[in-house]
């Protein structure tokens, strides 16, 4: 295949796909690794894709890569994620080890909690630790580097104290959902944690409101169908995984 005609090819695969990894590329085009490598820089830098770890996404995909101060991010749908929240602590149960993960729709998930229960609780953020503590739960904070701007504790101190848990349920927030690309965040940090926390967990349910689906941010650490994603409302081609749509009553 002609250069050109390869480079053609890539965008079109890519277009049709939303995202496709190196390796696709070289098993659908009888190229060389490298060869892949360097059209990918080649189309990125004529702006007709986007280059993103380990293969390219489509100009079409909506791409998010941005973090806000948790401050902000407190107000912005505010109200779905209060029912996420509440529907989320629904799920916590007498004797339950629970891993909360940074973020604020984990948060109204702690405002939400019942009084009095029987659980224990681990986390990466300092806010959530605090509030835990206040509300007279028993709460543990995994120890790590701060990160300012998600409040989160991360680094691989953390992920190795992560290693001693094993959870019965984890709660996880993410910045984009996709069903070619998985659940996504912007911080190789942050999604080394979230990865290794899910591994501790026996059921692992990811929070998120319903703006998230169809992102995709630089950074995988889950299958979108190795988790139960809790929203307030799920688009219709979601509907083979496992998704609680909580705008529906907690109906699939």
């Amino acid at each position: 295949m002609l250069s050109e005609e390869r480079l053609d090819a890539i965008v079109s695969l890519v277009d049709k796909s939303g995202s496709v990894t190196v390796q696709d590329l070289v098993m659908q085009l009888g190229a060389s690794e490298s060869t892949i490598r360097r059209d990918i820089t080649a189309l990125a830098n004529a702006k007709r894709l986007v280059r993103v770890h380990g293969g390219a996404m489509s100009l079409k995909t909506k791409y998010n890569n941005t973090e806000y101060e948790v401050s902000k991010r407190r107000t912005m749908y505010a109200e779905e994620k209060k029912m996420i929240g509440e529907y989320a602590a629904s799920l916590i149960e007498d004797g339950d080890l629970v891993y909360i993960d940074a973020g604020t729709t984990t948060e109204f998930l702690i405002d939400n909690i019942k009084m009095g229960i029987d659980a224990v609780f681990v986390t990466n953020a300092v806010s959530h630790a605090i509030t835990l503590s206040k509300k007279g739960y028993s709460a543990y904070i995994l120890g790590g580097r701060l990160k300012a701007v998600t409040e989160a504790i991360v680094g691989s101190g953390a992920v190795v104290a992560l290693g001693v848990y094993n959870f019965t349920k984890g709660f996880f927030g993410a910045n984009g959902i996709s069903i070619e690309n998985g659940i996504t965040t912007p911080e190789i940090s942050e999604a080394d944690l979230k990865r290794a926390a899910m591994r501790q967990c026996k059921e692992s349910f990811v929070l998120a409101d319903s703006s998230k689906f169809g992102l995709i941010s630089q950074i995988a650490f889950a299958n979108i169908g190795d988790v139960t994603v809790i929203t307030d409302k799920a688009p219709n081609d979601y509907s083979e995984y496992d998704i609680i749509a909580v705008s529906d009553n907690g109906g699939k």
